[in-house]
């Protein structure tokens, strides 16, 4: 066995410093995610912590600060902090407030994608009025050698999942050939998505190791979430990715967990209280992915 202290965080004094004994694979195991995530022990320590105390005995669930069809709608500032996104998930996508850039949550850190293709740090005051999350733990792996475009890769994922009527979250790390992304610019509140979208910059990538990450959702929960695969990706430096558009994989590796329930949080901003959303959301959300 292993000592290891838990670094203390000295400005917020609702820690308590901690003394852990881990066994060597344990140890192993989480300074290989501290380096890969840059990520603190403490930090990857408390996610674990919290998945495991604060779900027990319910089973994991998606988390959605909002319903996607309020995002539809042009309502693009809600009270959520990133502080409140983590709490619910370690894993994730979503969006900021104005709209300002793509999220990736990976490994327990938010990444922001800006419309200059970019990943910029996130602090957790920082507002969201969109995010999908969860505590990531696969059920299962699979390696695959390729996959020659998007909907290659959706069929391959289709043959692995098996129903359509569940939620998954799915995680891809590989080497990709290709990738062709984009990242929404920053846009002012009611603007219709479908308009906030029109003139997305795109970005590809070539011979580049990257992460895709993101959900499967049923076409029946289109006005909670994006119905089927939605996926956004990150390159290995952690320091360019976006929206997922296309792409080409030399070889992967496929996480896929899924996840028996969804929780929904409703805003009681003044907007979503009395916004009419009467859009065909999943229309809209197909204009805007184009």
């Amino acid at each position: 066995m292993f000592r290891k202290k838990v670094p203390h965080m000295a400005d917020n004094e609702n820690i308590t410093e901690l003394e852990l004994l881990l066994s060597y694979d344990i140890l192993t195991q989480l300074t290989g995610t501290m380096e890969r995530t840059g990520c603190s022990a403490a930090a990857i320590v408390e996610q674990a912590l919290r998945q495991f105390l604060c779900k027990k005995g319910e089973g994991n669930a998606v988390y959605l600060s909002a319903p996607i069809n309020a995002l539809v709608e042009g309502l693009y500032v809600e009270n959520t902090t990133i502080a409140e996104v983590k709490e619910h998930g370690d894993f994730g996508l979503g969006t900021f407030n104005y709209l300002d850039g793509e999220m990736l949550l990976l490994d327990g850190k938010v990444y922001q994608i800006r419309s200059d293709g970019n990943v910029y740090d996130v602090g957790d005051e920082e507002k969201s009025p969109f995010a999908c999350v969860t505590f990531f733990s696969p059920d299962t792996f699979d390696d695959i050698d390729g996959a020659s475009g998007v909907s290659d890769l959706n069929a391959v994922l289709d043959n692995l999942i098996p129903s359509k009527n569940m939620l998954y979250a799915i995680r891809i790390d590989g080497v990709f050939s290709y990738v062709r992304c984009r990242a929404v610019p920053r846009s002012e509140n009611y603007r219709p998505l479908v308009e906030a979208t029109k003139d997305q910059p795109v970005f590809d990538f070539h011979d580049v190791r990257g992460c895709l990450a993101g959900f499967y959702t049923p076409a029946f929960m289109e006005s909670l979430n994006a119905p089927g695969f939605h996926l956004h990706f990150l390159d290995g430096d952690r320091r360019h990715g976006g929206h997922l558009i296309e792409c080409t994989l030399k070889e992967a590796r496929i996480g896929i967990q899924h996840v028996p329930r969804l929780e929904v949080g409703l805003p009681v901003t003044l907007d979503y209280l009395t916004v009419d959303m009467v859009r065909d959301t999943g229309k809209d959300l197909e204009k805007a992915e184009k």
